[in-house]
C-alpha cells in the first residue's frame, strides 16, 4: 500500500517537474533563437517623435532592444551616450532604430530645407496629413493655397451651416517636416536591366509645415489649426485666380 502511495506522489512530482521544465523552454525558445542570431542592443523607437525632439527627451519614446545583428543598421545606436544638445531631424515612428543620422544639432534642423522669409511677414507651422497636403507632393518654395473648413458659425445669417473656403491665396512654404520615405527597389526588366518606374506607393504619416504670412493670415491659420480643418492646394504664384469662390455650402456644390 505504502509502495504504491510512494509511486504515484513520485509520479505526481515528476509531472510537475516536468510541466516546469517544459515551460521553461518554451519561454527560453526566443531567447534562444536571437543569442543564435549574434543578438545586438539597439535603441529602438516605441512612441512617434516628432521632428525636433531634444536627445534629453528621447529617454520617454526609445528604448533598448536586442535585434539579430544582421537586422541592425551600421549606424544605429546603442545608447545616447555623447549626444547631448541634438535633436530628431525627422518624425520619429515606432519600430524603427534609432540611427545617427536621424540626430542633428538645432542650427542644422533649422536650416536644412528651408527658405528665407519675405521682409515682413512670420512663420507659422501646422501638421496635416498627406491627403490635406496634395499627397505630401510640397516642398520649401512652393506656394500653396489654404482652405478652411468650419462645420458651423461660417455664415452669420446661417450659423448651423458647414462652410468651406480658400481663406489665404499663394502662401510661401518655409519649411517641410516628414518621416523618411522608404524607396522601393526598381523591378528588373525582361532585358535583365533595371527599368526606373514611377513611384505610386501612397505616403504615411503626418507632416509638419511651416508658412510665411502676415499676422492676420497667421491669425487664422492658429484658429484653423485648434478649432477647425485644413486642406491645402498647390497654388502657384500664375495660378488664375477667378475671385468667385466665396464661401462655399451645401447648395453651391452643385451649382
Amino acid at each position: 500500500m505504502k509502495s504504491r502511495l510512494l509511486a504515484g506522489v513520485a509520479a505526481v512530482v515528476l509531472a510537475i517537474v516536468g510541466a516546469i521544465l517544459v515551460v521553461s523552454y518554451a519561454n527560453g525558445a526566443d531567447s534562444r533563437a536571437v543569442q543564435n542570431l549574434e543578438p545586438v542592443s539597439v535603441m529602438v523607437v516605441q512612441k512617434a517623435v516628432p521632428a525636433g525632439t531634444p536627445v534629453a527627451t528621447l529617454t520617454a519614446f526609445v528604448s533598448s532592444q536586442e535585434l539579430p545583428g544582421k537586422a541592425v543598421s551600421k549606424t544605429a545606436l546603442q545608447n545616447l551616450d555623447g549626444q547631448a544638445g541634438k535633436v530628431t531631424a525627422v518624425e520619429l515612428l515606432p519600430g524603427e532604430q534609432l540611427v545617427a543620422e536621424r540626430l542633428i544639432q538645432p542650427e542644422e534642423l533649422k536650416a536644412s530645407g528651408s527658405v528665407e522669409v519675405p521682409k515682413g511677414l512670420q512663420e507659422v507651422s501646422f501638421q496635416l496629413e498627406p491627403q490635406r497636403v496634395v499627397g505630401g507632393r510640397i516642398a520649401p518654395g512652393d506656394h500653396v493655397g489654404i482652405f478652411i473648413n468650419l462645420k458651423g458659425g461660417g455664415l452669420e445669417a446661417k450659423p448651423d451651416k458647414e462652410t468651406t473656403q480658400l481663406t489665404v491665396h499663394k502662401v510661401l512654404v518655409t519649411s517641410v517636416q516628414r518621416a523618411p520615405v522608404a524607396t522601393p527597389s526598381p523591378a528588373p526588366s525582361a532585358s535583365g536591366s533595371a527599368a526606373p518606374a514611377e513611384d505610386t506607393s501612397l505616403p504615411t504619416g503626418s507632416l509638419l509645415l511651416t508658412v510665411a504670412v502676415n499676422d492676420v493670415d497667421a491669425t487664422k491659420i492658429v484658429y484653423a489649426a485648434e478649432f477647425a480643418t485644413m486642406w491645402l492646394s498647390k497654388e502657384p504664384l500664375d495660378a488664375t485666380d477667378s475671385g468667385r469662390p466665396g464661401i462655399m455650402t451645401k447648395p453651391e456644390v452643385y451649382k
